[in-house]
């Protein structure tokens, strides 16, 4: 079993306040650590939490307003400080190369490391050992990502009663089978499939970036264990969010109702809620009862549900 932790390193939107720093969500997956955005400061940020941050190997960029991605000269220059040699990939939308280029350039230092910057597009899936991301379009007022972390399926869940009855004797070959090795019992070959139950599915996280609401993230968000979506501003100033690209509280809890999401944490906070958040809560809970304003270094601990 792999530990699956989601770490809230800024929260807020536009420019930092003191209660949040701006976009920047961690996902530790074992001894990996996957970062979603890199607003300002987000370096140190993580310096305030569990994470470690020459643990990152890949970054996930929504977009190139400045509050979701002016973390990264930083955070490239500090991991070469610390001789970081493990090369790191960098994703976005078009134009993501071309930023990267740039943002190494700055100032005199060295790389210690390669940096390798990776266009993607909607529909996109990037497939690795463990997990895959998928790639959809956001509805912002410039080209925008939304990102679904997914893990992929695990094995079915051992039937200690059909290996005993098919000769297996307790004890080490009961730990082959369940690896998903093939054993051997008195000229017999046992299969995995042969004491295992239907593969289960793995842990799913969904993180929209700036948008307004998207039938097609509500779709991609099915059955998320946490939907992380763009809360900037309440229903009363619904307008504003639309011209300018977000979502409210209570859209957001709907994309998380739709989707029948297990958790919703509202994200991207307007500066204008600094001081009081509750009525975001409070239209969202309305909509969706499992919801939470996520605040600067939440930890929360996805679990498996079978």
């Amino acid at each position: 079993m792999t530990n699956l932790t989601v770490v809230f390193l800024g929260t807020g939107g536009s420019w930092p306040t003191p209660q949040r720093n701006l976009p920047a969500i961690g996902i530790k997956f074992g001894s990996e650590v996957l970062l979603f955005d890199c607003g300002e400061g987000t370096q140190r940020q993580i310096m305030q939490t569990s994470l470690s941050f020459m643990k990152i190997s890949k970054i996930f960029i929504t977009h190139f307003h400045g509050d979701h991605f002016l973390g990264l000269p930083g955070l490239i220059q500090s991991m070469a400080l610390n001789d970081r040699s493990q090369p790191l990939h960098i994703y976005g939308p078009k134009g993501i190369e071309d930023l990267v280029s740039r943002l190494v350039s700055l100032g005199y230092f060295g790389l210690t490391y390669d940096i390798h910057a990776n266009e993607v597009k909607d529909g996109d899936i990037l497939e690795f050992k463990k997990y895959r991301i998928r790639v959809l379009r956001a509805d912002h007022t410039v080209p925008a990502l939304a990102y679904v972390f997914e893990e992929r399926e695990r094995r079915g869940k051992f039937d200690r009663r059909k290996a005993i009855a098919l000769g297996v004797p307790e004890g080490p070959l009961f730990g082959k089978l369940q690896r998903g090795e093939c054993i051997e019992v008195h000229g017999r070959i046992i299969r995995p499939e042969d004491v295992l139950g239907p593969p289960r599915k793995g842990r799913k996280i969904v993180y929209s970036g700036d948008t307004r609401p998207l039938e097609s993230i509500a779709e991609a968000s099915k059955d998320a264990d946490l939907l992380i979506h763009d809360s900037t501003l309440a229903s009363d100033l619904s307008d504003t969010a639309h011209e300018f690209g977000h979502s409210t509280a209570k859209e957001a809890a709907i994309i998380a109702k739709k989707a029948k999401a297990r958790m919703l944490a509202l994200f991207h906070i307007s500066p204008r809620y600094a001081e009081d958040d509750e009525v975001l809560e409070k239209e969202a809970r309305e909509v969706f009862e499992n919801v939470f304003v996520a605040r600067d270094f939440m930890e929360l601990d996805i679990r498996y549900q079978n």
